[in-house]
């Protein structure tokens, strides 16, 4: 899947969109997207240089073209500032599509900092109102790439109920203060491959949410951030299992967290298990090899019983680098539901304390339930 051609581009500003960073162009958009979408033959949705201001918009299918829907950013998308203009969590969607390209120089721009990040909420945990730059769901067969996402409202990129996505070489930027800021979240989506990207914000770099399964991240950079995540996981009912999620060959620099599960306290029961962190090198982080199943950001939840969430069949392998927090290694199971198959194989860390520090620090810490802890050729200093 790529570009192809001849095919018949749609321009925006052929449909009345205009590159001064100041006029709507949101129906100009809509127009235009009609008309390609609807085009029966190859077609591409096409947006040149310039600064166009654009109000929240979906990009719906199901599309009439014959081959790939090819969208190519060249010109710099600008969001709203006021969160109160957009009507639901989302800025750029692109819904109920089969077999997409989407590629340019572009540079979604969030403006996240005028209003959106200073709700009085974000003082607390969490932000209110959360506004995804860039969503895909319901989609299949995408790729995203080359693309760059700043200072969104909440979550850079989300893919959501979608299956067989590449997003390659994205670079996505948000100050590391920034609340909600995520960088790609998935959600109930299978087959996903994160490659070649470069990720610093305000919260995960990558979070890998309920219902994933098959999901690789490779050859990312994470920093500043809160590292590459599992979850949050357990905080509904009926939460559909993570499997098989693998991050292979990253650099995690200057984060708050390297890798990471996190489960809530007092959750219902759901699972997650084969999971990987391989050739992961970390740069001044702090809890670099974590799980934790008592996660709670707003230190208001609910502790009356542990977590329910069943992790196992997990890897940590040839994880590497320096740390600055007082764990290297920090296995907070669930009292109640073990974890399970926990394997640690050449993780060399060390701790970037003075001397005098160094003899406080406990290194390794477990706490829980642990059924099957192997360590081979691993050293924590």
């Amino acid at each position: 899947m790529g570009p192809s051609s001849p095919y018949e581009v749609f321009d925006v500003t052929k449909f009345g969109a205009s590159p001064n960073a100041h006029s709507d162009n949101t129906h100009a958009f809509e127009k235009t997207w009609e008309a390609a979408c609807n085009y029966q033959g190859r077609s591409k949705f096409y947006v040149p240089g310039g600064k166009f201001l654009v109000g929240a918009i979906q990009f719906k299918g199901p599309c009439r073209t014959e081959s790939t829907m090819e969208v190519e950013i060249t010109g710099e998308l600008i969001a709203p500032t006021s969160i109160k203009v957009f009507p639901s969590n989302k800025w750029i969607s692109f819904s109920q599509l089969n077999d997409i390209f989407l590629y340019g120089s572009t540079n979604l721009e969030g403006g996240g900092e005028v209003e959106a990040w200073k709700q009085e909420s974000c003082k607390k945990s969490k932000c209110d109102k959360l506004i995804t730059s860039l969503i895909l769901a319901n989609v299949s067969n995408a790729i995203i790439k080359n693309i760059s996402l700043s200072n969104s409202k909440g979550f850079h990129l989300g893919l959501h109920f979608s299956k067989n996505v590449t997003v390659y070489n994205v670079s996505i930027s948000s100050p590391w203060d920034s609340p909600n800021t995520d960088g790609i979240h998935v959600h109930s989506s299978s087959f996903v491959n994160i490659t070649n990207s470069t990720i610093g914000v305000g919260d995960d770099c990558v979070s890998i949410s309920t219902g994933s399964l098959d999901v690789l991240v490779s050859g990312t950079r994470c920093g500043p951030g809160h590292g590459f995540s599992i979850g949050s996981l357990g905080k509904q009912k009926n939460e559909e299992e993570v499997r098989r999620i693998k991050f292979q060959n990253c650099t995690i620099n200057g984060a708050d967290n390297g890798v990471r599960i996190k489960t809530w306290p007092t959750s219902p029961p759901s699972q997650a298990s084969d999971i990987t962190f391989e050739d992961i090198l970390m740069i001044n982080v702090s809890n670099p090899i974590f799980i934790d199943q008592e996660y709670c950001p707003s230190n208001s939840c609910n502790t009356t019983s542990a977590s329910m969430v069943r992790l196992s069949n997990i890897e940590f392998k040839n994880i590497r680098g320096t740390y600055r927090s007082d764990f290297g290694v920090n296995l907070r199971c669930s009292s109640l539901v073990a974890c399970e198959n926990v394997t640690l194989i050449d993780v060399n860390l060390n701790g970037t304390s003075t001397l005098k520090e160094k003899w406080q620090q406990e290194k390794f810490s477990t706490k829980g339930r642990l059924n099957g802890l192997a360590v081979f050729n691993s050293t924590f200093n």
